[in-house]
């Protein structure tokens, strides 16, 4: 049939290559395992070839240390023996076969050890060849040390380094923190290999190679353990574009950073280069010095870039935390630079003095702020001008929060002249005394607050003349000058370094306010309860006596519904007003009705001229200050 005479097909065709790939896996399988005993034979070659280089390396210590005794001891150099060329050899191969180089043991420093002594005293000899090829094999031992030496330089504990500040702990945990931050990270292993490879390096002539190691790995671990706490180096380009609240983020990381190198870095840092270093005395100091030099003028660097950024009041108090943070820790500086570190103490001083001159600057442009709000328009209701609250709250906040600091800003570099300052605070004239302030008594920073208190005070009152009502030109200059004088003595700190001699002076000047409102509103209306003209040969006029209770009534009427819109925040002060506006017109008021209500007609023309009883007139007067619309829904009928 057709079916059975079909051509062969692709499967018929994959069955054969299936076969021919089966032959060759197997084929390969058989070489794999046939090769696996020649891997394993030349590991096991490589092992015994290194055993035995170690093993004559030992062997042959012992006669390269007599030879060397020889070469150090004898005027003339003996022969050089066979077994020198052998076990430069040997070291040769040790150093070609890129193993760990570092035993307990010490074996391979006292390799390093030898070749470098060999070198140094075969040198003058005519053994050029002999010469040359030592002295590659030293310098490529070098390289060994030097990387060994990198390495175990860059592996301290990071956790160690960060310590005590940013968890807050006390002086107490900070110095027990020290103690377990063994040289700086490193554990009590660590350091002497560190002092076997100085050593070697140096002794062998890599000295320069050496402390630059140290130094480059040294510089980075301290900069990537000053960035861990948040630390970045700013420029002063880089300052001058950045808006304030982006770099006033970054004070704070710079406080920590500079108080742990003063107070931790760079004690520790000196402990470990002189362990390191021990017996290199000027090379300790030399690269204790760089180090820490680079470290601080990168921290002041970012102090003189903050410095020069554009002067504005709110950025005061940044600039304060920063001068704190120079002085606090310059104690622990002294502590731990040497006498030779006049330059970074030079350096700081300068640093300081710009920070505590900007400082006084600043705080002075509240003088410019004040001198610059110009505006016409009159608070509503005579209510205390946003410019009094700025400005107490921020001499409140100074005062509270830095007055140790900022006194000793201005003590020490308050020399400075300011042409747009007020020299000195005016003096004043009371009623009944003259009262002046003792300059040489008070600190160059009391004297500026008062000079400030004063340029608002002259302020406030070219502004309450935006007001047209006399009366609530007084209400204004009694709601400021309470909220000043309130402010002043709920701050112990500023209070007690003015004493009392602005607030009496502001004292008085608000009974002054208070009895000039008193005599533009309210005696005015008891002039309308007058009894001049009411009587005529002995008899009440009673048209004279219904036109003033009429004049009494309409004026209380246009007074409560003025002075109810006018504002008196300060509780006490609003009491005090309406206790002696009551004093004033409700006992006039009650003996003008017992006296004269009887000469009025009973009934409706009682009712027409007499709108108020005294208990109203009471209840209307304590409406008054709330800065609500005046209503008169609660007069009797």
């Amino acid at each position: 049939m057709e079916e059975n005479h079909k051509p062969a097909t692709s499967s018929n065709f994959k069955k054969g290559d299936d076969k021919e790939e089966s032959s060759e896996v197997e084929k390969t399988e058989k070489e794999t395992k046939s090769e696996q005993p020649q891997s394993q034979d030349i590991d096991d070659k490589e092992k015994e070839e290194r055993a035995g280089i170690e093993h004559t390396l030992q062997k042959s210590y012992h006669d390269i240390e007599t030879f060397l005794s020889k070469l150090e001891n004898d005027a003339e150099a003996p022969d050089i023996p066979n077994f020198v060329h052998k076990y430069v050899d040997l070291v040769e191969k040790k150093l070609s076969k890129h193993e760990p180089l570092f035993h307990d043991d010490g074996s391979f420093l006292k390799v390093v050890d030898q070749i470098s002594r060999l070198y140094k005293h075969l040198s003058d000899s005519d053994k050029a060849p002999l010469i040359n090829r030592i002295g590659q094999i030293q310098q490529q031992a070098m390289c060994y040390l030097e990387d060994e030496f990198r390495s175990l330089l860059e592996e301290p504990d990071l956790k160690q380094e960060v310590v005590a500040d940013q968890h807050g702990e006390d002086q107490s945990t900070l110095d027990q923190s020290k103690e377990e931050s063994n040289f700086s990270g490193y554990s009590y292993q660590v350091i002497p290999k560190l002092n076997k490879i100085t050593k070697e390096m140096i002794f062998g002539g890599y000295e320069s190679e050496c402390c630059e190691a140290y130094m480059v790995t040294r510089r980075n671990i301290i900069d990537e353990t000053l960035n861990k706490l948040g630390f970045e180096k700013i420029s002063i380009d880089e300052a001058q574009k950045m808006q304030w609240e982006a770099l006033e983020k970054n004070i704070p990381p710079w406080m920590k950073a500079f108080k742990q190198c003063t107070k931790v870095y760079f004690s520790n840092e000196c402990r470990l280069v002189e362990t390191v270093f021990s017996g290199y005395p000027s090379l300790s100091t030399n690269l204790f010095s760089n180090i820490v030099r680079g470290v601080f003028l990168q921290l002041l660097n970012f102090v003189e870039a903050v410095a020069t950024i554009k002067r504005s009041t709110e950025k005061l108090f940044k600039f304060l935390d920063i001068y704190d943070t120079l002085c606090d820790n310059l104690s622990s500086l002294d502590g731990v630079l040497p006498k030779w570190a006049e330059e970074l103490r030079n350096e700081m001083t300068t640093t300081r003095c710009r920070i505590g001159e900007m400082a006084i600057f600043i705080f002075c442009d509240l003088e410019n702020a004040i001198k610059s709000d110009t505006g016409k328009t009159p608070v509503p209701g005579g209510a205390v001008h946003p410019l009094t609250r700025y400005t107490m709250n921020y001499l409140k906040y100074a005062c509270d929060e830095y007055k140790e600091t900022i006194e000793k800003v201005f003590k020490d570099h308050s020399k400075i002249e300011r042409g747009n300052s007020t020299n000195k605070p005016r003096s004043y004239e009371g009623d009944s005394e003259k009262i002046k302030y003792d300059d040489e008594n008070q600190s160059p920073f009391v004297r500026q607050v008062l000079t400030i208190l004063d340029l608002l005070d002259s302020a406030l009152e070219a502004k309450s003349k935006l007001y047209k009502d006399i009366a609530l030109s007084c209400i204004f200059m009694m709601n400021n000058g309470r909220y000043m004088l309130q402010k002043i003595k709920s701050s112990a700190e500023i209070h007690q370094a003015m004493k009392d001699t602005w607030c009496r002076k502001t004292s008085s000047d608000l009974r002054n306010y208070h009895q000039t409102y008193k005599r533009e509103t309210w005696m005015k209306l008891l002039g309308c309860l007058n009894v001049e003209g009411l009587n005529v040969n002995g008899k009440v006029v009673k048209p004279v006596l219904k036109e003033r209770f009429k004049s009494f009534n309409a004026m209380f009427d246009d007074i409560h519904r003025t002075q109810s819109l006018w504002v008196v925040n300060d509780k006490q002060l609003q009491s005090e007003l309406r206790v002696s506006i009551s004093a004033i017109v409700i006992p006039a008021y009650r003996s003008f009705l017992a006296r004269f209500s009887g000469y009025l007609d009973p009934g409706r023309q009682t009712e027409k001229y007499i709108k108020f009883q005294p208990e109203d007139i009471e209840t209307f007067i304590d409406d008054l200050f709330d800065g609500n619309s005046g209503s008169m829904s609660r007069k009797k009928p």
